[in-house]
C-alpha cells in the first residue's frame, strides 16, 4: 500500500493529501466550487464561438475574420498564441533548474518585430494573402509553396502536441483524470469553439484567456510570495536552491550571462545564444509561421497589423517577468519546504514542469485553484484554436484548391470544407500528443526545439525570395532541404549545441545553399513587381503613421530591457 503523506501549508488553507508519487488522491483535490469555474469556462468558450459563427460567409470570414478585427485584440491574441501551457508549466521549472537567465529569451523580441514591420507584413498585406505561404508560389512557383506548408503543417501539428500533453499530464497528475481522457476534454472543446467560431472567435476567446492566464499567474504570485514570508524573503531563499535540488546548472538570480556560448552543455542559455538564436527564432514565428501571419492579416489595414506587432513587442516582456518570476517564488518555498520536492515525483525523480500545478493544489484556496486549472487551460487552447485554424486554412489554400479543387472553391462550399479540415487537424494533433513526452526534460524546450529544426531554414527561403532577385525555386527548395538536414545532424551529432543556434545555423546554411543553386541554375526571370524589398518600397505601401519613430522606440526598449536586466542582476 502506497505511503501517504500529508502536506499541510498554511493553517487556513485545507489539508490535502498525496500519495508518495504525487498523484492526486480523488477528485476532491478540486472541489464543487473549482469544478464550477472550469466548467463555466468551458461552455462559455463554446457559446461565445456559436454566436460568431453565426455571421460567417465564406472561408474569408473563418480564416481572417473578415478583416474586421481590431488591432488590440490582434496584438493581444499574438501574445496568448505564445504564451501557451508550454510557457506557463516550462519556464517556471526551467527557473527552478537553472534560474533566471531564461528573461534573455525576450530581449529579442522587439528586434524581431521592428524586422518583420519592415521585411514581411508589407508584401503580405500588398497580396492580400490568406495563407502566408501563396507568396512563395508568386515568388518562386507552386513547389516552393506545397513543400514549404507541408513542412509547416507537419511541425506545427506535432509542436502542438506537446502543448495538449503538457496540460493533459497536469490534469493526470493533480486530479487524476487519465491521459488520455485529459487529451480528450481538451481537444474536443477547443476544435467544437474554432470550428464554430473561425478566427472571430479565436482572436476574441485569446483575449479573454490572456486575462485570465495572467489572474492566474498573478494570483499564484500572491500566495507564493506570502508562503514563503514576503518579496525578500523569496530572494533570499530562492538563492540557496541549487544545493536543495542538488541542480550543478543552477545560477539563481542572475538573468544576463554574457560568458556562455551556447556550444557546451553548461552553457545552453547564454546572452548571444539566447539574443541572436532569439531573434532569428522570433522573426520566423511571427514572419513567416502560419498560426501568427493569418492573425496579423485579420486586422484592417497595415497600420493596424503594425500596431498589433508593436503592442506585442512591448508587452511580452512584462508577462514573461512575471511567470518566471513565480519559479523564484515557487523555488524558494520548496527551499523552506523541501518535502513539496516528493509532490513532483515522477518515476524517482522531481518533475518540475509539475511544480506550478502541484503548488496550486498545495497552498491555494477552493476556489482559486478552478480559477487557475482554467488559466492552465487558456494557456493551452489559445495554442491549440490558433493551431488548427491555421493547419485548415493552409491545407486548403495551398493543397486542396491547387491539386483537388484545382480552383476557388465555391462559396457555399468553403465554410464546410474549412470545418471539416479544423476537425481534421485538431484530431491528428490530438494523435500527436501521445508521442511527444520524451523529447526534452522541460515541455517549454522540447516545443522549442521541434520548432528550432525548421525555424532558421524557412525563413531563409521567404527572405531569398523577399532581399535577392537572384533567388529561384530550385534554389529555395535545395535550402529548405540543406538547412533541415543540417539542424537535424547537429541534434543528433552535436547535442551540446543549444537549440537556440539551431534558428541561425539553418537559416545560413539554408540561404546559402539557396544562392548557390539559384545561381548555378540561372536565377530567376519572373516577374518581381511587388515581390521583392528595394530601398524606398516602403512609398508603395499605404501607410498612415509615421513607423520609422516607433521602429526607434521598440529597439531603445529592447536595449533598455538588458540594461534593466544587468542592473537586477548585480542588485540581487
Amino acid at each position: 500500500m502506497a505511503t501517504i503523506k500529508v502536506c499541510t501549508v498554511l493553517p487556513h488553507f485545507s489539508r490535502r493529501v498525496y500519495n508518495a508519487h504525487g498523484v492526486g488522491k480523488s477528485w476532491w483535490l478540486m472541489n464543487a466550487v473549482d469544478w464550477s469555474v472550469v466548467v463555466v469556462y468551458l461552455v462559455g468558450m463554446i457559446g461565445l464561438s456559436w454566436h460568431l459563427g453565426r455571421k460567417q460567409a465564406d472561408a474569408k470570414d473563418y480564416y481572417l475574420g473578415g478583416n474586421n478585427l481590431s488591432w488590440w485584440s490582434v496584438g493581444i491574441s499574438t501574445m496568448a498564441t505564445q504564451c501557451s501551457t508550454n510557457s506557463l508549466l516550462g519556464a517556471p521549472a526551467f527557473v527552478i533548474t537553472t534560474g533566471l537567465i531564461w528573461i534573455q529569451y525576450e530581449f529579442a523580441l522587439p528586434l524581431a518585430m521592428v524586422f518583420i514591420m519592415i521585411f514581411l507584413i508589407p508584401f503580405y498585406r500588398k497580396l492580400n494573402l490568406v495563407s502566408v505561404y501563396a507568396y512563395q508560389e508568386r515568388r518562386f512557383g507552386r513547389s516552393a509553396r506545397t513543400m514549404l506548408s507541408i513542412t509547416f503543417q507537419f511541425l506545427r501539428a506535432f509542436a502542438t502536441g506537446v502543448t495538449v500533453y503538457g496540460i493533459s499530464i497536469v490534469l493526470q497528475s493533480i486530479v487524476g483524470i487519465p491521459f488520455a481522457l485529459s487529451v480528450l476534454i481538451l481537444g474536443v472543446v477547443t476544435v467544437i469553439y474554432d470550428m464554430l467560431g473561425g478566427m472571430a472567435a479565436v482572436v476574441l476567446s485569446d483575449v479573454i484567456q490572456m486575462v485570465i492566464l495572467y489572474l492566474g499567474i498573478a494570483l499564484c504570485v500572491v500566495y507564493s510570495v506570502s508562503a514563503v514570508g514576503g518579496v525578500s524573503e523569496v530572494f533570499t531563499q530562492f538563492s540557496s536552491l541549487g544545493t536543495i535540488i542538488g541542480s550543478e546548472s543552477f545560477v539563481g538570480l542572475q538573468t544576463v550571462d554574457f560568458s556562455g556560448t551556447g556550444f557546451t552543455a553548461d552553457t545552453q542559455y547564454g546572452f548571444w545564444p539566447m539574443l541572436l538564436g532569439g531573434l532569428f527564432l522570433y522573426v520566423s514565428y511571427y514572419g513567416t509561421d502560419q498560426t501568427q501571419v493569418q492573425r496579423e492579416l485579420s486586422s484592417k489595414d497595415i497600420d493596424d497589423t503594425n500596431r498589433s506587432l508593436m503592442l506585442n513587442g512591448m508587452m511580452r516582456f512584462p508577462l514573461v517577468a512575471t511567470y518566471c518570476f513565480l519559479g523564484v517564488c515557487i523555488g524558494a518555498y520548496i527551499v523552506k519546504n523541501p518535502e513539496f520536492l516528493l509532490l513532483l515525483n515522477e518515476g524517482g525523480e522531481p518533475n518540475y514542469n509539475l511544480a506550478v500545478p502541484k503548488f496550486v493544489t498545495t497552498v491555494l484556496p477552493h476556489g482559486v485553484i478552478g480559477l487557475v486549472m482554467v488559466a492552465l487551460f487558456s494557456a493551452a487552447m489559445s495554442s491549440l484554436d490558433s493551431t488548427i485554424n491555421s493547419l485548415s486554412a493552409a491545407t486548403i489554400k495551398d493543397l486542396y484548391e491547387p491539386f483537388v479543387q484545382k480552383g476557388e472553391i465555391p462559396a457555399d462550399k468553403q465554410l464546410m470544407l474549412s470545418r471539416f479540415f479544423t476537425v481534421f487537424w485538431g484530431t491528428l494533433i490530438v494523435i500527436f500528443s501521445f508521442f511527444v513526452g520524451n523529447i526534452s526534460n522541460s515541455v517549454i524546450e522540447s516545443v522549442n526545439k521541434v520548432g528550432s529544426l525548421a525555424n532558421g531554414p524557412i525563413l531563409a527561403m521567404f527572405l531569398l525570395g523577399i532581399l535577392t532577385r537572384y533567388g529561384n525555386e530550385k534554389g529555395a527548395i535545395s535550402g529548405l532541404v540543406a538547412g533541415l538536414a543540417g539542424n537535424a545532424l547537429v541534434w543528433k551529432f552535436a547535442p551540446d549545441v543549444s537549440w537556440l543556434w539551431w534558428n541561425v545555423l539553418g537559416f545560413f546554411v539554408a540561404f546559402g545553399v539557396g544562392t548557390v543553386v539559384s545561381k548555378l541554375t540561372g536565377g530567376t526571370t519572373k516577374d518581381l513587381t511587388g515581390l521583392v524589398w528595394y530601398r524606398g518600397v516602403a512609398k508603395e505601401f499605404d501607410y498612415e503613421v509615421n513607423w520609422p519613430k516607433r521602429y526607434a522606440i521598440m529597439v531603445a526598449y529592447s536595449g533598455g530591457m538588458v540594461v534593466l536586466c544587468v542592473g537586477l542582476s548585480g542588485w540581487l
